[in-house]
């Protein structure tokens, strides 16, 4: 039997939201690493802080449950450009992230080379660049 056709087309990655320990510490790390602007503030009738990326927005909420044992997030991650692995690796390592070893992985737009590393809340963020090939077409 075949499903009905969904009543939707997914465009693109809306947003993430993240908890954080220290939303003041959480906000200066994504204004500075990946040049987000802070869109909006909400006090009530909780407490966010919206972060511009892009098309995309990542939302900021403070603290932990504490019956979280890991993270709400597995990772979320944002197409680059330019992507120089270099100068991204020594950027987080300058405010304070610890990047992985740059590797081919498959998304969107297809393979292309990624970065993968965690904020200062323990979040897996992953960077990556242009497509370098399609998912049929073999490394070069």
């Amino acid at each position: 039997m075949t499903a009905p056709p969904a009543p939707m087309r997914v465009l693109r990655l809306d947003h993430v939201v993240l908890r954080v320990a220290d939303l003041a510490r959480a906000e200066a790390f994504y204004t500075a690493v990946l040049g987000a602007s802070v869109e909006r503030r909400i006090d009530k009738p909780i407490v966010l802080v919206q972060l511009r990326i892009g098309e995309s927005l990542l939302d900021l909420v403070p603290g932990r449950k504490p019956e979280e044992a890991a993270h709400n997030v597995e990772h979320f991650c944002m197409r680059v450009e330019p992507f120089d692995a270099e100068a991204i690796a020594a950027h987080v390592r300058r405010h304070g992230g610890e990047p992985e070893e740059p590797r081919e992985l498959y998304g969107a737009d297809g393979f292309g080379t990624s970065i993968y590393f965690r904020d200062l809340d323990g979040n897996r963020v992953e960077l990556k660049g242009p497509p370098t090939r399609q998912l049929h077409e073999s490394k070069p």
